[in-house]
């Protein structure tokens, strides 16, 4: 028997269970904490844990550590996740059950104030859209993801979205915002801009999301940057900045792009007039060369 086969089996057998496949139909729209999971489900921590531990076991849920806590979801990169999605697809979307589940956990969520962003913020939204027209997002990071707005905005267009932060209270009230949103497919991660907890080459696009202005040391966030960017992936640059700061803005991102061997497209301001902000398109250079 195939070992494809044999994992299958067991997985079948684990859902068997109804507070197990009660809990996958929760990892699955989202990453959970076992503290929402015992809440939600009303079992203590202990029994909620050894489930937990059963369906990590046969590859149907994933564990990770995120600051002080730890998470569960259901994995959606590496062998078998096609299987895997097909398998969860297969769950009936009118049971009571997981439907009252899913709704516990938007109101443990609710709970949490997530700042919307504002109108101003449409002219940005609108040109990281029509990024996404010419070339698909793929594998989507966030780097400085903050409350998550820009992975709300590009999430449903990538294949996976990973946000990185520093800020607990930032990545907690992200999981909150993209929860509400009904984007299964992001995640958050504690980590910082100069040593980033990824592995080399996971991206499609990487987002520096408004932390270059801030950075002591800009040109190795953007060195950084490229570890975990796939080949042919770009990486685009946001910065905030104000009309009379656009233009030396603009003089220093180009510098910190070329120090950091990247071809820089024009930064574009927007709005056009009267600029809240810079977006760029930088890609990595080839060796021996160095940014546009």
């Amino acid at each position: 028997m195939q070992a494809t086969t044999e994992q299958l089996i067991t997985q079948f057998k684990a859902l068997a269970d109804p507070v197990r496949l009660r809990l996958l139909a929760l990892c699955a729209h989202g990453e959970c904490s076992v503290s929402e999971l015992t809440e939600i489900t009303g079992q203590s921590q202990p029994r909620i844990s050894q489930h937990l531990k059963q369906l990590c076991d046969c590859g149907l849920v994933e564990r990770f550590r995120d600051g002080h806590f730890v998470y569960y979801r259901v994995p959606t990169r590496g062998k078998g996740s096609g299987q895997l999605r097909r398998l969860i697809g297969m769950l009936p979307e009118d049971e009571q059950v997981f439907d009252r589940d899913i709704e516990a956990l938007r109101d443990l969520r609710g709970a949490t104030d997530v700042v919307e962003s504002n109108d101003d913020s449409r002219p940005l939204h609108h040109a990281l859209v029509e990024l996404t027209v010419s070339t698909p997002l793929g594998d989507l990071l966030d780097i400085g993801c903050g409350q998550g707005r820009l992975m709300k905005l590009l999430a449903s267009r990538a294949n996976r979205a990973v946000g990185v932060d520093i800020d607990a209270d930032a990545r907690r009230f992200a999981r909150a915002h993209l929860l509400l949103a009904g984007l299964p497919n992001c995640t958050f991660r504690h980590g910082d801009m100069y040593s980033l907890p990824l592995e080399d080459q996971q991206f499609d696009t990487i987002i520096v999301d408004d932390v270059l202005g801030d950075a002591n040391e800009p040109v190795k966030v953007l060195i950084e940057a490229q570890r975990p960017l796939r080949d042919g992936g770009r990486i685009l640059i946001l910065c905030s900045t104000s009309p009379d700061a656009a233009s030396a803005l603009s003089g220093s991102v180009a510098g910190w792009c070329r120090d950091a061997n990247l071809r820089l497209a024009s930064p574009r301001a927007i709005p056009a007039k009267n600029p809240r902000w810079l977006l760029a398109v930088a890609t990595p250079a080839e060796t021996g060369k160095v940014a546009a």
